[in-house]
């Protein structure tokens, strides 16, 4: 079995935290997408992001009904956050419960620093390292908000779960549009319910 010299072990040692090094500093390019779980949809009536100081805008949001977990998610509505956020509010209202629910995110640093490390992703080219550079929000029934990062499906972590506040609105303003939501998902409600805490 061959042996390296210590030498050889330094070398590889200093070119492997320069690699690091350099990945780190690198310019990323942050995403955040909303998914929901299927058969409970949200209407999304706003999301805006903030860095404190620097920027503070809005994503046009609306409909989700799409995707949680599996071969298909989590993904859904997305878009760039540029720069990285330190805040992030959003309010929605569930087609399922006819609540309405808001939450401002405040985002920990190492969330940023989490989302850095390289992970493994494939295509077509073949096999790459990355940062998980997508924050994903899943909104649940129940007002809970379940956090991943990644940068494709399949290798995403997740980081957080979040408790939303129920907030006062009027679901008739959403009432042009629940007969065709009942029309896809009403009986999957019937047999299955609205669960709160399996998510």
């Amino acid at each position: 079995m061959k042996t390296l010299s210590l030498s050889a072990l330094v070398s590889l040692f200093l070119c492997g935290c320069s690699s690091l090094s350099s990945e780190k500093e690198r310019p990323v390019d942050w995403y955040f997408q909303i998914a929901t779980p299927a058969h409970y949809d949200v209407w999304v009536e706003n999301i805006e992001f903030e860095r404190s100081g620097v920027r503070h805008w809005y994503h046009p949001a609306g409909s989700l009904g799409c995707c949680w977990k599996g071969p298909n998610g989590p993904r859904g509505i997305t878009g760039g956050m540029e720069p990285f956020p330190n805040f992030i509010g959003i309010q929605w209202f569930s087609f399922a419960e006819q609540k309405f629910y808001q939450r401002l995110i405040i985002i920990p640093d190492e969330w940023q620093e989490l989302m850095r490390a390289p992970a493994r992703y494939v295509t077509s080219l073949g096999e790459f390292y990355g940062p998980r550079n997508i924050l994903a929000l899943g909104l649940a029934p129940g007002g809970e908000i379940v956090v991943w990062i990644k940068n494709q499906i399949g290798n995403e972590i997740e980081i957080a779960r979040l408790q939303a506040n129920e907030i006062e609105g009027n679901p008739e303003d959403y009432a042009p549009l629940m007969p065709e939501y009942l029309e896809e998902s009403g009986a999957y409600l019937k047999q299955h319910g609205v669960p709160t805490n399996k998510w």
